[in-house]
């Protein structure tokens, strides 16, 4: 599978990894039951087809993601770039609440390493920025980590240009995690640019916007507890938009014999500021369809087509 590098002197990741979020199973942002041994599987089957790293968080399922990629990659841990987060935790209610304090982040390490069942973890991200502590203080706490061989990279998600900044004072900022899909392009305005200029490696997430982008997407199959019930992508007027969009792109797609979701993975790939994309999967067979992305350029005739539907819809 093809690779790039992850910022500035970084590891090289393939363009597409496997993305745990949905393998939590029930938590309050959950994806609905899961079934662990279909979910280990899958993992296996993605490594086996060349993806060579996991994306996971502490705070997936609370916990139980993790605890299925340690059990996973037991055996193979050298040969697994492992990127896991922190700083949203359970407040003893079921509810994810952010916290990026020093001690909370320590915290959180020894509870990641212990579930992954590794001493150390390839990179080590914020998940959300926290508005009640110091970046300065959360950040410095992260290149202690590094410093001490716990973790080997560090990162942020969801951050801004201000807060990339004022991390980048203090030590550089090897990726950064947004969210960019054909739905969701506020990032190419200002963070793309900067993180290019600045050799920050970008990892996208939901590419295929939470499954609205696979040409699959069905709401009556979606479960009850599903967090998608409750976003407003999800609820009209966006939802029957978006996926008439889809149904605009399906012949794009099928002229390369691919799906809807591959061009949505492509597409994302093509700006040279993305390193990679975190594609999620909860079977082996959503892993295969998932790597048809990895050969997949959009020529320039097919990326103007999208850029006159995306105008023509107002999305």
């Amino acid at each position: 599978m093809n690779t790039r590098q992850l910022g500035k002197n970084g590891p090289f990741i393939t363009t597409i990894g496997f993305g745990a979020w949905a393998i939590g199973g029930p938590w309050q942002y959950g994806w609905g039951k899961v079934d662990d041994e279909e979910s280990i599987k899958a993992i296996h089957t993605a490594l086996d087809k060349g993806i060579n790293w996991i994306d996971t968080a502490a705070v997936y399922g609370f916990g139980h993601s993790e605890e299925v990629v340690g059990k996973a990659i037991k055996g193979i841990r050298e040969e697994v770039f492992i990127a896991t987060k922190c700083g949203m935790i359970n407040d003893g209610k079921g509810n994810a609440v952010v916290n990026l304090k020093p001690d909370s982040i320590r915290k959180e390490i020894e509870d990641s390493l212990r579930r992954l069942q590794t001493d150390y973890i390839d990179l080590y991200q914020f998940h959300w920025p926290d508005p009640n502590t110091p970046v300065e203080d959360s950040w410095g706490t992260m290149i202690q980590l590094q410093e001490e061989g716990k973790v080997r990279y560090i990162g942020v998600c969801n951050f801004d240009v201000p807060l990339l900044e004022r991390c980048m004072k203090i030590k550089h900022v090897q990726s950064l995690q947004p969210p960019y899909s054909l739905l969701r392009r506020d990032i190419e305005k200002e963070i793309l640019p900067y993180c290019l200029k600045n050799e920050i490696g970008v990892v996208v997430y939901s590419p295929m916007q939470a499954g609205l982008l696979t040409g699959k997407f069905d709401m009556s199959k979606v479960a009850e507890d599903d967090w998608r019930r409750k976003n407003r992508m999800f609820q009209e007027p966006f939802l029957s938009k978006a996926l008439e969009f889809v149904e605009k792109l399906r012949p794009i797609a099928a002229k390369a014999n691919k799906t809807v979701g591959n061009l949505a993975v492509a597409w994302v790939l093509r700006n040279k500021a993305v390193t990679a994309a975190i594609v999620g999967a909860r079977n082996s067979q959503q892993v295969l369809e998932n790597i048809n992305a990895d050969d997949y350029q959009l020529d320039e005739e097919d990326v103007n087509k999208i850029s006159a539907l995306l105008e023509e819809m107002g999305l």
